[in-house]
């Protein structure tokens, strides 16, 4: 059974920078993260385990000093944290600082915001909270709902996949010819990456395996383009989520990662399926000889 990698996979510089920085500052005084940090399971106990404490409500904070996750916040919620006089540090990833900036651009010049994402999740939460009106897409369905308007100003959640993106962006440009249309790129490059090697990877593999937390976007997307070209595509948090019977028959094994997850969590999956084509080649090898055992 062979093993290969996905070119770009696993922890962009944007969560690696902001575990860092929850590292640094919680070695100087006790530290709240307000929310998750990264949506990544085996990360978040990690830190736990080191004193950092997780909140998701600025009221039940305790420690004098607070993070905002990479995924960024709204002014209104910074402005809640501050209200109770704590120290705010702000982890936010620099490419989710630049979809705050373009959809703040296009509300200033007069476009109605418009944001390709998750509803209600954290980074779209951010992107919005301090908008008057806008809307969300994430389907052909929610282009639909929309009302018309002389001018639609369009930015995206950091890691939609980009072709998702594009289309419903020519589709609002199609349903409202009368409009003018603004488009504001701002779907990450490390997603770009990491969506264009699981293309290239899936189409290589019989079985691809996505490593990534459960509630990670960019994993769950993974996942989903992973599976337009591979039949056989598994979501696992860590090596004790595979299952031997996965391979049985399999010539080829794909690995690709989301981008909150860690390097020593590829490597113990990369580990454990070296373990489990061993296995199989001894247990094939051992009915052969039986087949060709003379009787």
């Amino acid at each position: 059974m062979k093993i290969i990698l996905a070119e770009h996979l696993g922890m962009c510089f944007g969560v690696r920078d902001a575990i860092a920085l929850a590292l640094q500052q919680a070695a100087t005084q006790p530290l709240t993260v307000l929310g998750e940090l990264v949506h990544n399971e085996v990360v978040l106990a990690s830190l736990l385990q080191r004193g950092i404490r997780i909140e998701r409500d600025p009221a039940t904070v305790t420690t004098p000093a607070v993070m905002i996750t990479a995924h960024g916040a709204s002014q209104r919620m910074m402005n809640r944290v501050r209200e109770r006089g704590l120290n705010v540090t702000e982890a936010t990833c620099p490419l989710v600082q630049f979809a705050h900036r373009a959809v703040s651009r296009l509300v200033k010049e007069g476009y109605h915001p418009v944001i390709v994402g998750k509803r209600d999740h954290v980074e779209v939460r951010g992107l919005t909270e301090d908008l008057k009106e806008f809307d969300v897409v994430l389907a052909e369905t929610d282009v639909d709902g929309l009302q018309e308007r002389p001018r639609f100003g369009i930015a995206a959640q950091t890691t939609q996949p980009v072709e998702r993106v594009r289309r419903l962006v020519f589709l609002i440009r199609q349903r409202f010819a009368r409009s003018e249309v603004r488009f504001i790129d701002t779907v990450c490059q490390p997603t770009k990456q990491r969506q264009t090697a699981a293309i290239e990877l899936a189409q290589q593999s019989d079985v691809v395996i996505v490593i990534g937390g459960a509630h990670s976007n960019n994993t769950r997307e993974l996942v989903a383009t992973s599976s337009r070209y591979c039949s056989w595509v598994h979501h696992v948090q860590t090596a004790a989520d595979l299952r031997p019977e996965w391979f049985a028959g399999t010539e080829t094994v794909g690995i690709t990662a989301g981008t909150s997850t860690p390097d020593a969590a590829i490597e113990d999956v990369e580990l454990r399926l070296r373990q489990i084509a061993w296995d199989l080649s001894k247990t094939s090898d051992a009915g052969e000889d039986q087949i060709c055992a003379p009787g």
